[in-house]
């Protein structure tokens, strides 16, 4: 008969072992959640990680020794397992926020930038707060990793070493991980897919990064840009002759529009009355579709992929041309004898590689001395941006004839507040651009993190009433219009899947410059036929037979 302290251990036993068997399902579940689309949440999943597997194993191995792991060990091999949990959660969230896989390359250093530009928005404290309750997180998870990695390695392991069965089933689960991992189909239902292989990439991207000569060969012998300033010289734009462009790249502007079933119904009156607009005042457009080089984010990538010709769908040659001193189509602009103004009214920061894209004059947001209030995370709303830039530098009969690359940012991700639109574009140049009642309104719009549509449509729509407004005010001298979609929105905008094109619209009143863009494939109104006409650096060589000096055959 059982002694009651026979019994209590045995209870005290079985109670280990289970929280031991519980351990090993919370570290199976770290490292095999998935994410709740479109949003920065994730959801347990009854799969099997990969990871789980390789651990269990190492595990295994150390229960063997005759040396018991020191608590150092223990927080090294946490510490392991925490990196491999916030690599799962990046590569899950990114394709579902961002629509494209996570790149450490690209996505890391915009962090900072990201945070900070948030910061502004509040009392340094709040910011101090959100950090300490990060850190905090950060520490009570990799506590919780230690004690379940204790527990494995104290009660699980060595009972298990002694089981056939627990062999019988780790060799199972072993051969189920190697099978998915070497893509065996249906697999995937059993079996997480593994963050290792992802990690292993990022480092050979980041290698690549910093070892130039491996991507030597990525870029082309000679852009379009080149070939035309060999080819043309000054008279590579002539059939411009002498007008000004504005080349305006719309933030988040995509095919989205057009296709999804509650985006385009939304935005259509906005579409309806900036052709209007253009119509009313003389004017005509011609739009095609063209291929991002990313989605979700990036724009500089799709920036300088117009500007130079290049095909920057791999961010390591972005990196690497701007390296390099190859001409983009303001080197080009500015041999015609224009003057060429990049006005980025979102950046308030130091920003080197603006001196690659070839600017004369470069304006970020301090120099535009916005002194109204602050909207949005970009504080200056792009109307004002564009008031306030035409105001300094006055457009006059005598002036160089100019070119403007413009990016938007009131319809960048969040989307919101989205600022109000003032019809008055002189009262929009003061202090006071905007009525108490409906500034107040706008600042107090409620954000909504997991459902932004509603918030993408009132910026898209507050972009197309500044540019229809923009139109009707009085010209200062005739002006080519290039508007160019820089790349869809994020995913939890889209939905899965979403393709990476966006719209292109060239306004003119000019029909026979038009003709050249239509010979090309493009068609008449802001709503283009559905083929893609090309990717984004093929834009550049169309701008370019447009602009040129020789009429296409017909």
């Amino acid at each position: 008969m059982n002694s009651p302290r026979t019994a209590a251990m045995a209870n005290t036993s079985w109670l280990r072992l289970g929280a031991a068997v519980l351990a090993l399902l919370v570290l199976n579940t770290l490292l095999s959640f998935g994410p709740v689309w479109p949003t920065p949440g994730i959801v347990p999943q009854a799969r099997l990680a990969p990871e789980m597997v390789g651990l269990w194993l190492l595990l295994l191995w150390l229960a063997t020794r005759p040396v018991v792991p020191s608590g150092r060990t223990l927080w090294w091999l946490s510490t392991l397992v925490l990196v491999l949990v916030l690599g799962r959660y990046a590569d899950v969230t990114a394709p579902s926020l961002f629509g494209r896989p996570v790149s450490l390359y690209w996505d890391v250093p915009q962090i900072p930038r990201f945070l900070w530009v948030s910061a502004r928005s509040h009392p340094w404290w709040v910011s101090v707060g959100a950090v300490a309750v990060v850190l905090g997180l950060v520490w009570l998870l990799l506590w919780l990793i230690r004690c379940c990695l204790s527990a494995l390695l104290q009660t699980l392991a060595p009972r298990a070493l002694r089981s056939i069965g627990a062999w019988g089933l780790t060799f199972g689960a072993a051969l189920l991980a190697a099978a998915h991992v070497a893509w065996v189909p249906g697999t995937g239902r059993w079996v997480s897919n593994a963050v290792l292989p992802t990690y292993v990439q990022q480092l050979r991207l980041l290698a690549d990064a910093h070892l130039p000569g491996r991507l030597a060969h990525a870029l082309p012998a000679l852009t379009p840009v080149e070939d035309a300033l060999n080819s043309h010289g000054a008279d590579a734009l002539a059939a411009l002759r002498q007008r000004d462009v504005s080349l305006i790249f719309l933030e988040s502007f995509g095919a989205a529009l057009y296709e999804h079933p509650q985006i385009g119904p939304a935005t259509e009156a906005g579409r309806v009355a900036l052709q209007q607009a253009i119509t009313a005042s003389g004017r005509h457009v011609v739009s095609g579709f063209f291929r991002s080089p990313v989605i979700g984010g990036a724009s500089d990538l799709a920036h300088l992929s117009l500007l130079s010709g290049v095909d920057l769908s791999d961010p390591r040659r972005h990196d690497l041309l701007l390296t390099t001193r190859r001409p983009t189509l303001m080197h080009l602009f500015r041999r015609a004898g224009y003057q060429a103004f990049g006005v980025y009214h979102a950046v308030s920061w130091p920003w080197p590689e603006h001196v690659h894209y070839g600017f004369d004059h470069f304006v970020d947001g301090p120099a535009l001395a916005y002194e109204g209030p602050p909207i949005t995370f970009w504080k200056i709303p792009d109307q004002i941006a564009l008031a306030r830039f035409e105001q300094a530098h006055p457009r006059t009969d005598d002036s160089p004839p100019r070119i403007l690359f413009f990016p938007t940012i009131t319809s960048h991700f969040p989307f919101n507040p989205v600022p109000p639109y003032q019809p008055d574009w002189q009262r929009a140049l003061t202090a006071t651009p905007f009525d108490a009642e409906e500034l107040q309104a706008a600042l107090d719009q409620p954000m909504n993190w997991f459902d932004m549509r509603s918030h993408y449509v009132s910026a898209v729509n507050y972009v197309y009433r500044w540019l229809a407004g923009h139109l009707e005010q009085p010209e200062p001298r005739e002006t080519v219009y290039v508007l160019v979609g820089d790349h869809q929105p994020t995913a939890n905008i889209t939905g899965e899947g979403a393709p990476w094109d966006v719209p292109v619209h060239i306004v003119s009143r000019d029909q026979r410059l038009l003709d050249r863009f239509r010979s090309q494939g493009f068609s008449d109104g802001l709503w283009p036929e559905r083929q893609v006409l090309g990717e984004m650096h093929h834009l550049t060589s169309l701008l370019l037979t447009g602009f040129g000096p020789d009429a296409p055959q017909h």
